[in-house]
């Protein structure tokens, strides 16, 4: 299995859905074996239907306190996974003064989704599924007791 990094910063355009829910995705699965941390461009209020998405697979994201990329406590990153066009063109003028991967996941944004609350909630659910499914794979999880 390839090293994780030991410090990961997720980032879209506003901090309210997507890096949101990638950040405590990856606290899920790996803990704190993982610093994670997650930013916008902009900020503002964690979705309401991003919370709700997430607390149906058992994650509380209610608490998400959004952030921009200079609100950071700290900068040092080994990768930053960029959801958003607006997001990759800030972590790559992040990354001229520090030494650190950036990956280009282009996330789908839900809340432009109009339509009944079920559509809606669909729409973000397909999201989260989606980071949950690309998150395991990018940082897989070790075998407990397989001796690898």
């Amino acid at each position: 299995m390839a090293d994780l990094p030991s410090a990961v910063l997720f980032a879209c355009s506003m901090n309210a859905i997507r890096s949101p829910m990638a950040e405590g995705i990856l606290k899920y699965l790996h803990g704190n074996r993982i610093y994670v941390d997650s930013a916008g461009v902009h900020t503002d209020e964690v979705d309401v239907f991003a919370v709700a998405v997430m607390e149906e697979i058992g994650i509380d994201i209610s608490g998400h306190k959004a952030k921009t990329f200079s609100d950071l406590d700290d900068a040092y990153f080994d990768l930053i996974v960029s959801l958003s066009p607006e997001a990759q063109h800030s972590a790559v003028e992040m990354t001229r003064h520090m030494a650190c991967d950036v990956e280009f996941w282009p996330t789908f944004e839900p809340s432009v989704v109009e339509g009944s609350r079920d559509v809606r909630l669909q729409a973000y659910r397909e999201v989260r599924d989606h980071l949950f499914e690309k998150i395991k794979a990018r940082f897989p999880l070790a075998y407990v007791g397989s001796g690898v």
